[in-house]
């Protein structure tokens, strides 16, 4: 992956490490299945106006859409709403990249190597680690519910790789079409119609205005730009390679967490945390790259070849 392409997959990392800030604030206030509905809808209204439909197979945007819209901020908002912190969230919701790898192999478009199954084996110890810690402080739900979001993530990845949209942006635009009515009616049913009105309606309230503006921020920047770049550099390099990137996202949210927040975490879910990143920081390393040919000598060898060839028909 060129500089340049790491440097965006950073600035992307920044983005969605901040972005767990402004659910946390929009999470003060709104119910959570309604305000992933809501989040999905403020881009699917002008896109479904003013944005044409991205010319890939149908099937992975649905899989784009359920997997990184749906299934990911459903389990997401919902483990946060449960009481999962918002850094430590950070944290768990990048286990999505060993599932992507994961979800690659059994598919059949990646290879796990051994260095990447050490690194999985590494990642996975150290969420097994921070599930422990997570149990032993009773909190256990929140944590195996965005671990699901991990889940759900993980399977965007993979489509939006397979689906190669010539405009990445329009493909991200378009998946937030498909999670608006499904969470709108699991809104309604579980939460109910008098809860969602009441987080519209109270604009009083001193946790709206933090709310709105968290909205604003999740909808622009943690969606629209960052999910923007993360599809554009999807297309251009293989899913296992660019997700891992995404174990930065931990670390600027739980810093911002601890700075903005207050929070902090137990010296058990921080080791916890180092063997995440660490084992998918390795597992993402590339081998070293083959020398590159000799262009000059494979064109001797052409020309000596022609040149025995024309001889033979002399």
């Amino acid at each position: 992956m060129p500089t340049n392409h790491r440097l965006l997959a950073v600035c992307v990392a920044v983005m969605w490490g901040l972005n767990f800030i402004a659910i946390h604030a929009s999470l003060e206030h709104f119910p959570p299945l309604f305000l992933v509905a809501l989040r999905f809808a403020l881009i699917a209204a002008p896109t479904l106006l003013l944005v044409p439909r991205p010319d890939v197979e149908l099937r992975w945007l649905l899989g784009y859409g359920v997997g990184f819209g749906t299934l990911q901020f459903l389990f997401l908002y919902w483990g946060m709403a449960a009481g999962m912190p918002a850094g430590l969230a950070s944290l768990v919701l990048q286990a999505s990249a060993p599932f992507t790898v994961l979800i690659g192999v059994t598919i059949g478009c990646d290879r796990l190597g051994a260095r990447r199954s050490v690194g999985i084996l590494v990642a996975v110890a150290g969420l097994a680690l921070v599930g422990w810690q997570r149990a032993e402080s009773a909190a256990l739900l929140p944590f195996l519910l965005v671990l699901a979001g991990a889940f759900g993530w993980a399977i965007g990845n993979v489509c939006n790789a397979r689906a190669k949209a010539p405009n990445p942006l329009h493909l991200t635009l378009w998946m937030s079409v498909v999670p608006v009515l499904p969470m709108l009616v699991l809104a309604l049913v579980l939460e109910g119609p008098q809860r969602i009105a009441d987080s519209l309606t109270g604009l009083d309230d001193p946790t709206a205005g933090p709310a709105w503006l968290g909205l604003v921020y999740t909808v622009l920047i943690g969606t629209v730009a960052g999910s923007g770049v993360w599809s554009w550099l999807m297309t251009r390099h293989p899913a296992g390679v660019v997700a891992p990137f995404s174990m930065l996202v931990p670390v600027v949210g739980m810093s911002a967490a601890w700075i903005m927040l207050g929070e902090t975490v137990s010296t058990g879910e921080l080791a916890g945390a180092t063997l995440v990143v660490a084992g998918v920081l390795l597992g993402s390393r590339q081998a070293a790259a083959l020398p590159a040919p000799d262009r000059g000598l494979d064109a001797r060898k052409s020309t000596t070849q022609r040149a025995k060839i024309n001889k033979s028909w002399v």
